[in-house]
């Protein structure tokens, strides 16, 4: 190679020419790059860790970068992508993942007997008649009030308001103190 021609930086599947140009510039770009970071992070260190994020993904996209346009648009534009990104994996992973104390409690005793209770409970609903199951349901479970409740089931409110109390008055005998 010669020592006078251009830089080229080898990649193994081609050989692409270094733009000095769009170095110095992005260079120049450092600091206002990094400002702009810390103030969408809201710290240095992982402002930091977006600078380079942001400098990384640029580097390996030059090519997509147009000469005569803006490099600093492209750069912010780059790094708001970035945290945008990393802000959706953050979130994902905090919904994926528990604290570690909360496995103390798994296995520990308290499931088993919601899961018998909450058995009891199906049994005794399956057990009402059907007119008293649907308004207990409706107002109770799913929170409807009692003039929406009538107006699903199509019947006035004070007999809603009567299956309801029948209902519940049932549950209560058939639970007992699991009520």
């Amino acid at each position: 190679m010669d020592e006078t021609s251009a830089p080229v930086r080898l990649i193994p599947w081609k050989a692409e020419t270094l733009n000095t140009a769009f170095e110095t510039d992005l260079l120049a770009l450092l600091p206002r790059l990094r400002r702009f970071a810390i103030g969408l992070s809201g710290n240095p260190s992982d402002g930091d860790d977006l600078c380079q994020m942001t400098i990384e993904r640029a580097l390996a996209n030059r090519s997509r970068w147009e000469q005569g346009t803006r490099l600093d648009s492209w750069m912010y534009r780059i790094m708001r992508n970035i945290w945008i990104d990393e802000g959706r994996r953050t979130t994902r992973s905090l919904q994926t993942f528990v604290d570690e104390e909360a496995g103390v409690t798994i296995g520990g005793d308290g499931a088993q007997e919601a899961v018998v209770e909450l058995g009891n409970v199906d049994r005794a609903m399956q057990s009402l008649p059907p007119d008293q199951r649907e308004a207990v349901l409706l107002v109770m479970v799913e929170g409807y009030a009692y003039k929406e409740a009538a107006e699903i089931v199509g019947c006035p409110v004070g007999t809603l308001n009567s299956r309801l109390v029948r209902g519940r008055d049932a549950l209560m005998q058939m639970l007992g103190d699991e009520a």
